[in-house]
């Protein structure tokens, strides 16, 4: 049996196709379309997870969607007539909806040379979100939970996993909601651009939570564990606020409403210089971000008695309370897929339909690695027919015929403090780069996010890089025992460690980490194993391998973004490419 599962309509527009039970491709659409977050019907994913498969449009049986326009119609009803909101509101709701239930033709449209034969199934969006987790994980029986903006007029579910089988027992409901909580601040903040919330998380540290007497009149905790919004402070609830989702990058319009400049003062605006006064903002968004949802968690744990939790759903990147999960709640064991806001529902969407379908199989996502890849051969033909380009600049190519001597001169390179381009095997599956379309660094070295910045990156100061570690070394480096492959989880690095990796200890004395696993990339595991040959460090500063675009995925894109910045090496499977 196979399932295409989408992301549609929607940011991180996504694909992934199931067969049997098990995730044969999955790629976000941004990364074919050099558009980040690109928001939309995403047919170029469809067609690269077509083409892994094996079969073309016209041999699909069926299709899975993270939405169902059918579901909450009473609550809806019951908003409605209570909020009375705008009009515009109203009629926009009204022209989504019915954009989800035509999906069937749009898909018919984009595929006019094949026959649509493919049965479409709407799949709720938290179940599709819980599922995305629970049924890629490693556990029998597990407490779910998916917060996010809002999908299908809910913004938050739970409940247990038992046998495979998900039951939900409780939603928050449009409109409260801390995916708006945190998207809102995020604007207020000066950060306007939609997915802009890591850098609040990033610029957090900075901060002291100063303002927790006003954020708790912007999120209000409830004595079950929920959370309600502070609604004088938005303007989601009673306007229509322009949303951009089509075929495109995704543009959102202000979320905050005036009441919030007069409780919190005006707002940043994108330009202005940030001021003590926005990072002690920041902490205390993150604060009480982490207050409300550790309410909710700890519910959940003394309703359930699981000590096994999984997380989905946008808000589940927000890695620093992730990391304090085994810290702050009773849990003992997390799961979190690399793909855990909503590209990640074209996952659970395949997954939920497949199991009403009839296949029960469940596998676990151990590792990320469902994009394309590319040969040696291919390598080769990009580098032979750029030959004349890399001579005029400065640049020599090598090819090793054993992986062993190509991690040892890489992880030379990045002990000299060298940027390394390192692009391997198949492109990773969510925002995560994870060791296969990685800019690499030396972490012992102070200035070097200072060098990346300068060299490629030029993002603001106040952002982390992260540390890839070898899975077995991480209880020396780290204060937690925990494997975290997908970076999806903050970790306090060792006090008499952090001097020794400055550049991938945040502020906080904290670390994004990745562990790497010699069964899962043992290319990568390989390299950083060469590094701490060399230096004692089982660790190298791991960044996603972009300059202000989507993480490269062809081999083309990678050399492009070489020669434009002043990356030192290029590594492109066996052929390393020098300055």
């Amino acid at each position: 049996m196979i399932v295409l599962g989408i992301n549609a309509y929607h940011g991180d527009s996504s694909a992934a196709i199931v067969k049997d039970g098990k995730l044969v491709a999955a790629i976000e659409e941004e990364r074919l379309r050099r558009i980040k977050h690109w928001a939309g019907l995403p047919t170029e994913s469809i067609k690269f997870c077509l083409k892994e498969a094996g079969i073309r449009f016209a041999d699909l049986e069926h299709v899975a969607i993270n939405l169902n326009p059918r579901v909450s119609h009473l609550k809806r009803l019951m908003f409605l007539l209570k909020q009375r909101p705008d009009v515009k509101l109203i009629f926009e709701r009204l022209r989504k909806l019915k954009k989800t239930e035509s999906l069937r033709d749009a898909l018919a449209a984009a595929f006019p040379d094949d026959a649509m034969n493919a049965e479409v199934h709407h799949i709720e969006h938290h179940l599709a979100h819980i599922a995305s987790s629970y049924l890629c994980s490693p556990f029998k029986d597990a407490v779910n939970v998916s917060v996010d903006g809002f999908g299908d007029f809910a913004s938050a579910a739970w409940g247990m996993g038992t046998d495979g089988r998900i039951d939900i027992d409780g939603r928050v409901y449009f409109p409260h909601s801390l995916g708006m909580f945190y998207s809102a601040l995020t604007q207020y903040l000066g950060f306007p651009h939609f997915g802009d919330e890591y850098k609040v998380m990033g610029l957090a540290p900075y901060g002291e939570p100063t303002m927790m007497e006003k954020m708790r009149q912007i999120v209000q905790v409830q004595s079950d564990g929920t959370f309600k919004l502070g609604l004088d402070y938005f303007r989601h609830h009673r306007e229509n606020v322009p949303y951009s989702w089509d075929n495109g990058s995704p543009d959102v319009g202000t979320l905050f409403a005036p009441a919030l400049e007069d409780l919190l003062g005006p707002a940043r605006k994108k330009d202005d210089r940030l001021e003590q006064k926005h990072r002690d903002l920041a902490r205390s968004v993150q604060a009480m971000y982490e207050e409300a949802f550790f309410a909710l968690v700890n519910s959940l744990h003394k309703r359930y008695g699981n000590d096994n939790i999984t997380l989905s759903g946008g808000c589940a990147m927000n890695s620093v309370a992730n990391g304090k999960v085994m810290r702050l709640s009773p849990f003992k064991n997390v799961y979190i897929q690399s793909a855990a806001g909503d590209a990640g529902g074209a996952i659970g969407a395949a997954l939920v339909a497949a199991q009403k379908l009839g296949d029960t199989k469940r596998f676990h996502m151990s590792h990320a690695y469902y994009g394309p890849e590319f040969s040696d051969a291919e390598f080769k033909s990009l580098l032979d027919g750029e030959e004349e380009r890399l001579k005029e600049a400065g640049c020599q190519i090598m090819e090793f015929q054993e992986n062993a001597n190509l991690c040892r001169a890489t992880a030379q390179a990045i002990s000299e403090g060298k940027v390394i381009g390192w692009f391997q095997g198949r492109l990773e599956w969510g925002p995560r780069a994870l060791g296969n379309r990685s800019i690499l660094g030396d972490p012992r070295r102070a200035n070097m996010k200072d060098i990346l910045n300068e060299k490629i990156k030029r993002r603001e100061s106040f952002r982390p890089f992260a540390p890839s570690i070898l899975r077995e070394e991480v209880i020396g480096w780290f204060e937690e025992e925990a494997d975290v492959p997908f970076m999806m989880q903050v970790f306090q690095v060792r006090q008499e460690k952090r001097g020794i990796i400055p550049a991938t200890t945040h502020a906080d004395g904290s670390g994004r980490l990745q562990t790497v696993h010699k069964d899962t990339n043992p290319l990568y595991h390989q390299l950083i194993t060469a590094f701490k040959e060399l230096t004692g460090v089982p660790i190298v500063l791991n960044t996603s391998f972009n300059e202000n675009e989507p993480v490269v995925c062809h081999p083309r894109e990678a050399l492009e973004c070489f020669l434009r910045t002043k990356m030192d090496v290029l590594v492109l499977g066996s052929w390393m490419v020098r300055r």
